[in-house]
């Protein structure tokens, strides 16, 4: 058992044989461990740091003094650097109440026989996204897993170890918490999982990220991460479109069955790629000699990657990106901040519309800028663009060729845009890009482009309100008097029908038992701050960002509803009834006049689309996370089409109606279209609704059954395996269609020339990827009777079936694909890009 008093005593042991040794590099390593059922709680219990005037508070767990370094008593006082694991809280050490259970190094030393702690530096957190308060408990459970409750018992964390023959916790002198086995072999490991810090003898793999945080007092993610890709190390910018601003410079040829990383071992970063002409390391960044004792790289707020070198109550930061022009940085100038050269200024200086910014702080400039008066998205009509010109960003990919009034327009529209950046030409049209991400913008010549371009960012900002003159406001006095006496008698009529109205809704309600939570227009109106926050549009409505209680949801309003509210009531009571981990659970729904609005949970990850789509991918999604999507949708799927009371056919399945929760498990979304069968109907009649590029064949008749979306389903995993469309009409015509591709290439044997070329991670599980391929093909037969069932796809993804190896290669209906192309019927969806968190 690891308590307060026996880790003082290790502290105590260690000092004196440290002040005993002549030799220091006689000194040897002294590891924490644990126990299973040890139980830690967050209070003063444990030790902790004793200043009165700490600007931070450090109780610690398991303690790791650090190498041959030493520790003395008495007047003479030297700090020893030593990896630390506890609850950590940056802030008024007396009054913090939000904690991280976390990694750090923290500097110990004695004065008599009390031990101090100071200069603590996190570099590995769980519960950065959740902290934690005053009496949050630690506990290695007896079964093996290692979790972290909060006050009020919410698991909060957990390594999800249980039943792996946990025996206890170690943690390294390396920074490393490792949960090991009887056999003493690492079953988890904090390596393993990295938040935005690298240690000597950490490896960041291929696909893995830091992220920075949100502030250096705000330890939530931020805009900022580092990965490593095949080719290389990436910096990239932006929670919505993530832009790389940094790659680390590569070369040579690439070599088969070769991962990439990144590695911090002897004083320096080794970046090691796919593309490698000789043995070691592709681009070295080498560290100073360090005279400190620990060093460590760590992605900061800003986006800067920063070596740090510390001991003895001190810490040195350079930064190590070799990106010359400070400009470069995203946020060189803070948010809304204009580069020039190096200085930094708000966008309105110099421009005779002072007022609209302000310095957030004055002495220091390159913090950035804030908008005097913040924009209202529920007002569309009050807000206006600031035009600057010679004036870009970072990096830009310029969505769509269009013209400068379009360009406004459409960030106008749009509640997530922040910034129109237009490259225009002398033509009528030019380039826009519409920026949500709020970063620095750089200052350039208008030499910098040619005689035919110049480029404007146009910044959204609020329209300031006038004021009135007194004479203006005694008119609007005397009018108003009038008015009020006039709406009064309005209004006690509208509440008369009112009351009426609420009666017969009433009644509908008793007669649907089993409805979800009604909730009230006003009440979401005010959980989505006015339909201010919003998140995504599809076809048949926006969807908001809301808050109900501490519980974020998601809040679809739907437009053009044409059915009456008996009608959507049972609609609602279908979709409640239903209750699945891959089902989107719907929370609550409000029929209101002719308001119709659903609450949905919220999917931090958002829409499948964004992930798998080259125009909108992070960064290569590895093969166990796109496998595991592709099975969570089967079983989702398989429930709609097997264990519900009728069999619902969804009917629209598409990357952007699949949503993802922050451990990226699928969920399916979106049943604006679904259609109830009854069981003893082998086919219903139906006019035409969905997607096109996703539609089956049998949609030309009209006459369907749940395999409808089978085919779809085909249709998804191609995409999701080959990283692009189904139909994309930017491609050369011989590629626009995927499908068409994967006939030619399967009756050529070259199905291997279809796998995300983006993707190296697929090329070491390539069995795997050609069966999921194989089933694909299976379920895009053009006889809906040769298709699998969806039980039957779960059982050939969990491995207890085989696939079927007969199958017709003619996987192309020509008369579809010409439907595809022409389409206008009602029910059909177009293809929007879609940059969801939550249900279209």
């Amino acid at each position: 058992m690891c308590h307060s008093k026996l880790l003082l005593l290790l502290f105590s042991l260690l000092i004196t044989i440290c002040s005993k040794l002549a030799n220091p590099a006689m000194t040897k390593s002294f590891l924490a461990n644990a126990e299973l059922g040890t139980i830690w709680k967050n209070n003063p219990s444990v030790l902790h740091n004793g200043f009165p005037d700490d600007n931070f508070s450090v109780r610690l767990i398991l303690p790791s003094p650090y190498g041959t370094a030493r520790i003395s008593v008495g007047s003479s006082v030297d700090s020893v650097p030593l990896f630390a694991c506890g609850f950590f809280c940056a802030g008024l050490a007396a009054t913090c109440d939000a904690y991280i259970f976390s990694i750090f190094i923290v500097n110990a030393f004695s004065i008599g026989d009390v031990l101090y702690l100071e200069s603590p530096q996190v570099v590995w957190s769980a519960n950065h996204d959740r902290p934690v308060k005053e009496n949050a408990t630690v506990q290695l459970t007896e079964l093996g897993d290692l979790v972290l409750y909060d006050a009020d018992g919410t698991l909060v964390w957990s390594t999800n170890t249980t039943g792996k023959s946990v025996v206890g916790m170690n943690l390294t002198g390396s920074g490393n918490l490792v949960l090991l086995d009887h056999r003493n072999m690492e079953v988890w490991r904090s390596f393993d999982h990295p938040t935005n810090t690298l240690v000597t003898g950490q490896v960041l793999h291929l696909g893995q990220k830091l992220i920075a945080s949100t502030s250096a007092t705000n330890w939530a993610k931020g805009k900022f991460y580092l990965t490593v890709l095949s080719n290389g190390m990436y910096a990239f910018a932006g929670v919505d479109t993530p832009l790389a601003y940094y790659r680390s410079p590569t070369g040579g040829n690439i070599i088969a069955n070769t991962s990439a990383y990144i590695a911090l071992k002897n004083g320096s970063l080794e970046v090691f790629t796919s593309f490698r002409g000789t043995e070691g390391p592709d681009y070295l960044i080498q560290f100073p000699m360090n005279a400190y004792g620990l060093e460590f790289v760590r992605l900061d707020w800003d986006g800067h990657l920063r070596l740090y070198q510390g001991g003895n109550g001190s810490w040195v930061s350079s930064d190590l990106l070799d990106i010359a022009d400070p400009c470069s940085y995203p946020l060189a100038c803070g948010e809304y901040g204009v580069c020039s050269n190096g200085q930094c200024s708000c966008p309105d200086a110099g421009l005779r519309q002072s007022g609209l910014f302000k310095l957030i702080n004055p002495r220091e400039i390159n913090r950035g800028c804030v908008l005097t008066d913040s924009l209202s998205c529920g007002s569309a009509h009050k807000t206006r663009f600031l035009a600057v010109a010679n004036t870009t960003r970072f990096k830009i990919i310029y969505n769509w060729t269009t013209n400068e009034e379009h360009c406004k327009v459409s960030c106008l529209n749009d509640c997530s845009c922040k910034v129109a950046f237009f490259l225009h030409s002398n033509s009528s049209s030019g380039f826009c890009f519409l920026a949500s991400d709020i970063f620095s913008m750089i200052s350039i010549s208008a030499q910098s482009y040619s005689r035919n371009f110049s480029s404007y960012a146009f910044i959204k900002v609020q329209e300031h309100k006038p004021m009135l003159s007194k004479g203006k406001i005694a008119i609007v006095v005397v009018c108003s008097s009038t008015f009020v006496a006039s709406v009064i008698v309005s209004m006690l009529i509208v509440i008369r029908r009112r009351s009426a109205k609420l009666l017969q809704d009433r009644d509908i309600i008793d007669q649907l038992p089993g409805l979800p939570k009604r909730f009230c227009f006003e009440s979401l109106k005010s959980a989505t701050g006015d339909f201010s926050r919003r998140i995504g549009v599809g076809g048949s409505g926006s969807v908001f960002e809301g808050h109900i209680g501490d519980k974020k949801v998601a809040v679809k309003r739907l437009d053009g509803i044409n059915q009456g509210e008996m009608e959507f009531l049972m609609e609602v009571q279908t979709i409640g009834s239903i209750n699945h981990i891959h089902l989107v659970n719907l929370v609550g729904f409000c029929a209101e006049k002719s308001h119709r609005l659903l609450v949905y949970e919220y999917m931090p990850n958002g829409s499948l689309d964004k992930w798998i789509f080259a125009k909108h991918q992070v960064g290569p999604l590895d093969w166990k996370t796109r496998l595991k999507i592709i099975t969570d949708v089967a079983r989702g799927l398989a429930y709609l089409h097997s264990d519900c009371r009728q069999t619902i056919a969804h009917l629209d399945i598409k990357p952007q109606n699949i949503l993802l929760d922050e451990m990226f498990a699928a969920k399916v979304s979106d049943f604006g279209l679904a259609k109830l069968i009854d069981r003893e109907q082998s086919t219903v009649m139906t006019r035409l609704r969905g997607t096109p590029g996703y539609l089956a064949p049998e949609w030309l008749t009209s006459i369907i059954t749940e395999k409808v979306d089978v085919y779809s389903f085909g249709i998804v995993i191609m995409e999701i395996l080959c990283g692009r469309r189904n139909l994309d009409y930017s491609q050369p015509e011989e590629s626009q269609h995927l499908i068409s591709m994967l006939q030619e290439r399967a009756k050529g044997n070259q199905l291997m020339n279809l796998i995300d070329p983006r993707s190296t991670d697929m090329e070491f599980h390539i069995d795997e990827v050609l069966h999921t391929m194989n089933l694909a093909m299976w379920c895009l037969q053009v006889d809906s009777n040769r298709r699998p069932s969806m039980s039957m796809v779960v059982k050939i993804l969990e491995g207890t079936m085989s696939v079927e190896t007969e199958l017709d290669l003619d996987l192309v209906n020509i008369d579809l694909m010409m439907a595809n192309r022409t389409s206008r019927w009602d029910d059909v969806t177009t293809q929007v890009e879609s940059i969801l968190t939550g249900p279209r």
